[in-house]
Order: structure tokens, then C-alpha cells, then sequence
């Protein structure tokens, strides 16, 4: 088993689950249990400015050994997991030379991985996979891109031959809740500009992404014994019912892809008194995603004339912007990745991101950061998979960039 697996199965074994309604940083103290572990494992590979923050926030740099003139270049992942499903007590499961066929992940919950559900199964006739035992998520999103940057300096680090620049390193918390860059020093990290590793399968390239926003909304009504609520009952549930229903069946995530754009609802929590309802939005052109904030604030408002005022309640909030128009200006960094994949017999798949990544919020902090495969499959949920040899290349298409770059001056 090669380095990159070994150390990834050792990552998702740690319960790093995020947390939408803690408003600390990181939002659960268990997401340090693997920060912890990568400042010690970034120490024993002697790596310089190795640092562990109050906020979660690991950082250090690999010092250049080359006397060209080679620009900083950052690899970022996070360390959260989503909180969509559990992550605790993940049990990967390992399939050698897989044959096309079901995968059984829990004979007892009757719980099955079939290509027949995920038709790209299909791809990796003959490889190894990685999944769970369907009781929790996998992780690879995005541990395995903690594995791959982890393993990539590991090798350069051994193997002092091969000329590169200096590298920064950077592990961030609670990314799959929207906040990973919100405390993440930019001036601090000292790069010129960086690759995150958060992708999915072999191949992706992304340097386009969601505008997004997240959209709390909390209803009131009042509790009347049903028997005598004529005139006088109000049911929050039935009210937050309606504000769903008037956003549009058709931008529902089930509904969407390639650029469409999805109003999310991600939790639904309601007795007669009070519902609240909890929703992400997500859209590439900015002028369609205001109109879909401009839409969720009208059916609150909506709710507000019909049932009386305050009884809806609307908190909404920008998370990220679409990097585009932050990468464009340094479309070398697409060119050079798209060249290292090419060299590796990889084809790049150059896609939008139908989500978002550090890199987005930290584009438009002064870090130019497109995003990176690297090899996981249905992310935040229990048919989660990872091909083995998918993340193998990952960590080759890190050494390729760093290559490149290194002798570009010649």
C-alpha cells in the first residue's frame, strides 16, 4: 500500500466534523485532534515555520533549494469533514481490483454501492476503491488532500535532488461550513499564489465556482389545542412550508447541473411555536444569484403579509464569489496544471466547481487559488468513494506543478 493511502486511512479515522451552529473557531475542538497530528507530522519531516494557531490553522513552509527564480507556491486543504453525515468512527473499507459489480458496504443495513445508482463506478474496473461501511461518510473530502500535499513533501523532502522553490503548506478548518478562510492570514502564509486540493474525480480542474450565500429563516407561530384553533392557531410548520414551496421546484439541487443554480434546503426543524428552515444558495452568473437572494427575501416578505408582520424572519449572508475573475489575470497557474496533467498521460477535465472551496473566499484575499482533483466520488454521504489510484496521481500532478514551475525560467 503506497504512502499517500496509508496516510489518508490513517486521517479519516479522526472525527472532524464541522458544525453550522457553534460560532467558535474552529466550530468543533475535535478538528484539532488532526491539526495537532499534522504539526507533528510537518515537524518530523523538519519543515520550517511549522505553526498551529488558537483558530486551527496549520501552517509551514518548505524552504527552496534552487537558485531560480521560482514564484512561492501554496497547497491548501481542509481538515473538516461535513456535518451532512456523521464522520465519526469512519470504517474504510478497501475493494481490491474491483470487477463492475455491486458493492456491498453493510450486508446487515442492506446498505449497497451500485454502479447502476453511480454509473461511474464503471471507470475504475480493475482498480482499488475505497469506501465506507455505509454507517458514516468516507472523508476524502477533503483528507485526501491533506494526504496527497503531505506526501508530495514528504518525497521532496527525501529526495533533495529535485530542485523546487519554496512551498507553503496550509490546513484550514471548518471549510465545509463556509468559514474556512475567515480567519486565514494571507500575509502570513507568503505565497504568490496557490493550489487547493479539494476535487473530485482524476482529472478536474477548477477556476470557476458558485456565488454562494446561506439563508436562515425562522418562523413563528402559536401553539392552540386543535380541537378549539379555529382563528387562532398558527402553525409554523405549514407557514415555512409555504416560503418552500414558493421557491422554484426546478432549482432544487436534484434538478441541477453543469452552471444551474440551486436554492439548498439543508435542514427543516419545526413544532407549532417556531420552524426554522436553513438553506445554502448557490449560482456562477452574480447577476442571477441576487435575483435568487432578491426571491427568498420576497417569499419571507410574502409570508409577513399573509400571515401578519414578524412572523417570519430572514438572516442572509454572502459566503463566497465565483474566482474567475481573480484567476483569469494569472490563467498560468490553469496552463501550467492543465500542462502537468498532459505530461502524466492525465486528461484534464477543466469543469466548474458545483460548490465551493477555501480557494474561492481566499481569490479574493489576495491568493489566486484554483482547485485540484483529487480522486473522491459522492462527497458528504455514506456512498462516499475514493479510487485508490486516483489520489496516487494527485500527489504526481503536486510534483509535476512544482517541476514545471521550478524550470519555467529556462
Amino acid at each position: 500500500m503506497s504512502n499517500v493511502i496509508e496516510r489518508f486511512l490513517r486521517y479519516v479515522k479522526i472525527d472532524t466534523e464541522s458544525d453550522f451552529d457553534s460560532e467558535t473557531c474552529p466550530s468543533t475542538l475535535k478538528q484539532l485532534d488532526l491539526a495537532r497530528l499534522l504539526k507533528e507530522e510537518l515537524e518530523a519531516l523538519s519543515l520550517q515555520d511549522v505553526s498551529l494557531d488558537e483558530n486551527g490553522y496549520v501552517m509551514a513552509t518548505l524552504p527552496g533549494n534552487t537558485r531560480r527564480d521560482v514564484p512561492v507556491i501554496g497547497w491548501i486543504a481542509h481538515m473538516d469533514t461535513s456535518p451532512d453525515m456523521s464522520g465519526k468512527d469512519v470504517k474504510p473499507k478497501w475493494v481490491e481490483n474491483y470487477d463492475g459489480g455491486d458493492l456491498v458496504l453493510n450486508a446487515e443495513k442492506n446498505i449497497v454501492l451500485s454502479p447502476l445508482d453511480f454509473p461511474e463506478l464503471k471507470q475504475y474496473i480493475g482498480q482499488s476503491i475505497i469506501t465506507t461501511d455505509g454507517t458514516s461518510l468516507l472523508g476524502a473530502d477533503d483528507k485526501a488532500g491533506i494526504a496527497a500535499i503531505m506526501t508530495a513533501m514528504e518525497y521532496l523532502v527525501n529526495h533533495p535532488e529535485v530542485e523546487h522553490g519554496t512551498l507553503k503548506l496550509g490546513f484550514t478548518p471548518d471549510e465545509e461550513i463556509g468559514r474556512g478562510a475567515d480567519r486565514f492570514d494571507v500575509q502570513k502564509f507568503g505565497a504568490d499564489f496557490a493550489y487547493t486540493m479539494d476535487g473530485g474525480e482524476l482529472g478536474e480542474l477548477e477556476f470557476e465556482n458558485f456565488n454562494a450565500a446561506g439563508a436562515r429563516i425562522e418562523v413563528k407561530g402559536r401553539s392552540v389545542h386543535p380541537g378549539t384553533a379555529k382563528d387562532k392557531m398558527i402553525n409554523s410548520i405549514n407557514i415555512a412550508m409555504d416560503i418552500a414551496g414558493m421557491l422554484p421546484h426546478h432549482m432544487r439541487p436534484e434538478h441541477t447541473e453543469h452552471y444551474d443554480g440551486f436554492f439548498h434546503l439543508m435542514h427543516f426543524d419545526g413544532t407549532l411555536e417556531k420552524t426554522s428552515l436553513l438553506y445554502i444558495i448557490r449560482e456562477h452568473d452574480h447577476d442571477k444569484f441576487e435575483w435568487q437572494k432578491g426571491l427568498i427575501e420576497k417569499a419571507v416578505d410574502y409570508a409577513n403579509y399573509k400571515y401578519g408582520p414578524g412572523t417570519a424572519s430572514l438572516a442572509l449572508t454572502d459566503q463566497y464569489y465565483n474566482m474567475k475573475e481573480k484567476i483569469v489575470p494569472v490563467f498560468h497557474m490553469i496552463e501550467t496544471a492543465r500542462e502537468a496533467m498532459l505530461a502524466l498521460g492525465i486528461t484534464p477535465k477543466i469543469i466548474p466547481v458545483r460548490g465551493g472551496t477555501d480557494g474561492a473566499r481566499l481569490s479574493f484575499m489576495g491568493l489566486p487559488c484554483p482547485n485540484l482533483f483529487t480522486g473522491g466520488h459522492n462527497a458528504h454521504g455514506r456512498f462516499e468513494y475514493l479510487p485508490a489510484q486516483s489520489l496516487e496521481r494527485s500527489v504526481d500532478v503536486i510534483l509535476k506543478i512544482v517541476e514545471l514551475y521550478t524550470y519555467k525560467s529556462d
